[in-house]
């Protein structure tokens, strides 16, 4: 462990969840650790922050090399408050978000609060690991995850100053033992959307609620480059992400049409 280096964690299934120990754990093999995680579930918060209630940031536990906070806001308002309030005018080494309980591949990345802050922890010109392995499960094994989360981490490290910023990884873990995992395969986004379904049902008081649920329809289930692909095939898949949505291709079509 390099006791020069800063680490900051984060995630979106809050400060009590397994994931979340286990990238603190993780962490702390490569420095210093400052983590910061929502006080309760924030999946699917994406990019979202607090701007109409208070927030309210507690110690929950404190050692000479490690420091653990639960933030009443969303995953986005962990980062912001970590890097605009307590960590202000110190150097970040890196940013881990995770272990999230569940992919965060294809259009996941969009909604996913691990994700979310990631991307904005690596606006500070940071590099960032967005890091969840295909699990929902509570109780989901994450010794492939930390085993190549361990791997992926070190060559970042060992090469934060030739890669360019901002820089911002979404690494995805398949769903089985970690030696049964075929590698690291670097990957693009696969195209594909969400089909929810709104299940309508009645409460104890006769007030009618929906329940929501869907599918995740893979548009290129046959391609081979993809995150989804790496997955099903049991590869770690690793993707780097940007801010930039412009729709460059648009761009040049509007441009005849405006």
């Amino acid at each position: 462990m390099s006791n020069d280096r800063l680490i900051f964690v984060t995630n979106d299934d809050g400060y009590q969840s397994k994931g979340f120990r286990a990238a603190v754990n993780l962490a702390r093999e490569f420095g210093r650790v400052i983590a910061i995680a929502p006080e309760r579930v924030q999946s699917g918060m994406s990019q979202a922050i607090t701007i109409t209630s208070p927030l309210f940031l507690r110690c929950v536990e404190r050692s000479e090399e490690l420091e653990i906070y639960a933030f009443s806001g969303t995953p986005v308002d962990c980062s912001k408050v970590a890097f605009d309030h307590l960590l202000v005018g110190r150097k970040v080494d890196l940013v881990i978000s995770g272990i999230n309980h569940g992919s965060n591949a294809a259009i996941n990345v969009m909604y996913s609060g691990t994700m979310g802050a990631a991307i904005e922890g690596s606006l500070y010109n940071v590099p960032a690991i967005g890091l969840s392995i295909d699990d929902h499960d509570a109780d989901a094994d994450f010794e492939g995850a930390v085993e190549y989360g361990r791997k992926i981490i070190a060559a970042v490290l060992a090469s934060t100053d030739m890669l360019p910023r901002p820089l911002c990884l979404n690494v995805n873990v398949p769903r089985c033992r970690a030696e049964e995992i075929a590698g690291i395969r670097l990957s693009r986004q696969t195209r594909g959307f969400w089909r929810e379904e709104f299940y309508e049902r009645t409460d104890p008081h006769g007030r009618g609620y929906f329940w929501l649920t869907g599918a995740f329809q893979n548009a290129e289930p046959e391609a081979e480059d993809t995150d989804e692909w790496a997955l099903r095939h049991r590869f770690v898949s690793v993707v780097p992400v940007q801010t930039d949505m412009t729709d460059y291709k648009m761009l040049k079509a509007l441009d005849g049409v405006l």
